[in-house]
């Protein structure tokens, strides 16, 4: 797969942007100049896709080829609208689970992350255009094939994402260590949208003053914290749980005559 989601060359890169392929990260030699960089560039500005400005060495491996200075990765799926899909699940269900990821950065945990969701039923993942994973071949292996069944939506900027959630009428519930509300505390009977933070840094800042419910898993040893895809595991299984409980049974016919 890695190979047929890798293209090369200023001219192919430029070719795929305008024919609509789903460009995941783009990879620029330092120092690249010339008139065919500057029309790439322009449609890389005008589409605000993720660049990464590296060594030529680090293109050399990424290419095994003449790279002309570019390298592209591809993505396997195709991205969804934030609005298109998040009218369309809320038309179909009254208490959806969304997922949103705020810089995860290590492929694995990217796709680990997407495999857990996947299980548990999660209706959409929505990611940063810039600043995360690329949903790369790793990520398609880790996830275990889950990257092709559920949507995933990118987004400029994460906060977009929070806003227009909010807007909707779903809760936004940040996981961190910075409260001392737990998992527990949330009430997941009611639309929901769970935000997982960079392995290091967690939940933004930013982000962390704009949600609804800040949350945080319970730790008794002396390591401080989860990784980030076990801790997203968490997260997810406790609004399933809370989700599963069966009502109180209800008296059976001819009870009490």
């Amino acid at each position: 797969m890695e190979e047929t989601t890798r293209i090369f060359g200023i001219r192919a890169v430029i070719e795929a942007i305008q024919g609509g392929k789903s460009i995941d990260k783009v990879y620029i030699q330092k120092g690249l100049s010339g008139p065919l960089f500057q029309e790439l560039n322009h449609l890389i500005q005008k589409g605000s896709y993720n660049i990464s400005f590296v060594p030529e060495e680090k293109l050399y491996k990424l290419s095994k080829g003449n790279h002309q200075g570019v390298v592209a990765t591809i993505s396997p799926i195709k991205f969804g609208n934030l609005e298109e899909t998040i009218e369309k699940i809320l038309e179909e269900k009254t208490t959806p689970l969304f997922l949103l990821l705020d810089q995860i950065t290590d492929v694995r945990n990217f796709g680990a992350i997407i495999r857990t969701a996947e299980c548990t039923g999660v209706d959409a993942i929505i990611i940063p255009e810039k600043g995360g994973a690329p949903l790369n071949a790793d990520t398609v292996k880790t996830s275990a094939g889950g990257v092709f069944n559920l949507p995933i939506v990118k987004v400029n900027h994460i906060k977009d994402a929070v806003f227009y959630l909010q807007s909707s009428g779903v809760q936004l519930v940040a996981a961190t260590e910075k409260t001392e509300d737990t998992v527990y505390d949330v009430d997941f009977n009611k639309p929901s949208a769970i935000v997982m933070g960079n392995e290091a840094k967690g939940v933004s800042n930013s982000i962390l003053k704009s949600v609804d419910k800040k949350a945080k898993l319970p730790m008794f040893g002396k390591i401080e914290s989860l990784n980030v895809s076990v801790a997203c595991g968490v997260f997810l299984y406790e609004a399933i749980r809370q989700r599963s409980k069966s009502p109180s049974p209800h008296p059976s016919q001819g009870e009490g005559s």
